[in-house]
């Protein structure tokens, strides 16, 4: 092994705990997309919780759900369910991390902005996932112990 390696092994190694909440971050997101996948009608579900959550969500969000996400509901509940588990693979294996993450904080924010819950609300979880995301996409999570590091030479956009 160079110098250059084991440098790098060295200043790596002590970045565990981001992998971990990647890779805890990445089942999470994994675990429920399956869900939804597996279920079949997610997209009435949906529809029955935007209808029920609609007079809670924040004012400038309501005019998106009711005329361009219950309208389609179909391609939406496709798009949360497949993007759920898409940014779930993507974390564990750190391909493409801070893309995902970037589109996690995107989709957990549209879920917080349906529901219309404050951001120290103790039942909003939307917001604490928005904030992990952002971490994530700021700390280059993907540089350790992941797909990226081993490709970003090549591919600079994941770096």
């Amino acid at each position: 092994m160079s110098s250059l390696d084991e440098f790098r092994n060295r200043k790596t190694a002590h970045l565990w705990p981001i992998t971990l909440l990647r890779v805890y971050t990445g089942v999470f997101f994994l675990y429920f997309g399956f869900g939804k996948i597996k279920r079949g009608n997610f997209a009435d579900g949906m529809e029955g919780f935007l209808n029920m959550q609609l007079a809670n969500s924040f004012d400038f969000f309501k005019p998106f759900v009711e005329s361009v996400v219950l309208p389609n509901k179909a391609v939406f509940a496709f798009i949360v369910a497949w993007g759920e588990l898409a940014i779930g693979l993507a974390l564990i294996f750190g391909l493409a991390t801070r893309w995902a993450s970037i589109a996690g904080a995107i989709m957990v924010a549209s879920f917080w902005f349906a529901k219309g819950q404050g951001p120290l609300d103790a039942q909003n979880h939307d917001v604490i996932w928005f904030v992990i995301f952002l971490v994530l996409a700021a700390v280059h999570a993907g540089r350790v112990h992941s797909v990226d590091r081993r490709l970003a030479d090549r591919f600079h956009f994941l770096a």
